[in-house]
């Protein structure tokens, strides 16, 4: 059957006003911010303070885009007559995110826990130098990182998380017992008693023995 003349334009113009009748779904970028879902790859957050400087980020980092520099300090020992420690002290962490291909390996190995991603995306540059982002920049894009989705109801409680309620449950009753524990008396000081006792006893004259005071109720007794 012949197409009758002129259906693809009236196919073409119902469509057009279907369209016209529903409301607009396009976001009018940068005035209305995207809502992107807590997953998104955006940047790489750092945690500057669980860095321990074990490179691991670094050696798995498929496009060696990660710059570590840091340097050893010595810790003086905590207690008397113990061992001086060495510990890591990081000097820089950069993230050249021209040549990042955002896989995420380095936060899946990092075992401290110091790697994000962060749904931050505006961080464009006009030159590719400025795409290599310093700790400072980092851990700006830290603060945006979203908060880590809800345990299920019946998951189990995080071992740290665990450990840390134990620690202060454990803490609390021990204060507990301090504060309900009877007060022991003072060694020094006497008892009531013992002062009322030697308040009724008669006091020797100084210079007098025992024996010199005992001896007349002696002699009156024979």
């Amino acid at each position: 059957m012949a197409p009758i003349p002129g259906s693809g334009l009236a196919k073409g113009l119902a469509v057009t006003l279907r369209t016209m009748t529903k409301k607009s779904v396009t976001a009018q970028y940068p005035d209305a911010q995207p809502e992107l879902p807590p997953r998104t790859r955006g940047v790489i957050g750092l945690f500057e303070e669980n860095c321990t400087v074990c490179m691991l980020c670094a050696r798995e980092c498929p496009d060696w885009c990660i710059y570590i520099d840091s340097h050893k300090e010595t810790v003086p020992a905590a207690t008397p007559g113990g061992r001086e420690r060495s510990r890591n002290v990081l000097d820089r962490f950069a993230i050249d995110f021209s040549l990042c291909m955002y896989c995420g390996i380095c936060i899946e190995v990092c075992p401290f826990d110091a790697l994000f991603w962060s749904p931050e995306f505006e961080y464009a540059e006009t030159d590719i130098r400025d795409l290599t982002h310093e700790r400072d920049k980092l851990r700006e894009w830290m603060w945006t990182v979203p908060a880590p989705p809800a345990l299920d109801p019946g998951a189990e409680e995080p071992k740290e998380i665990a450990a840390a309620r134990k620690t202060a449950e454990k803490l609390a009753a021990r204060q507990q017992d301090v504060a309900a524990a009877p007060a022991t008396p003072s060694t020094t000081e006497p008892h009531a008693d013992e002062q009322a006792r030697a308040a009724d006893q008669p006091t020797r004259p100084a210079g007098e023995s025992k024996q010199q005071t005992d001896q007349p109720r002696q002699e009156g007794r024979e």
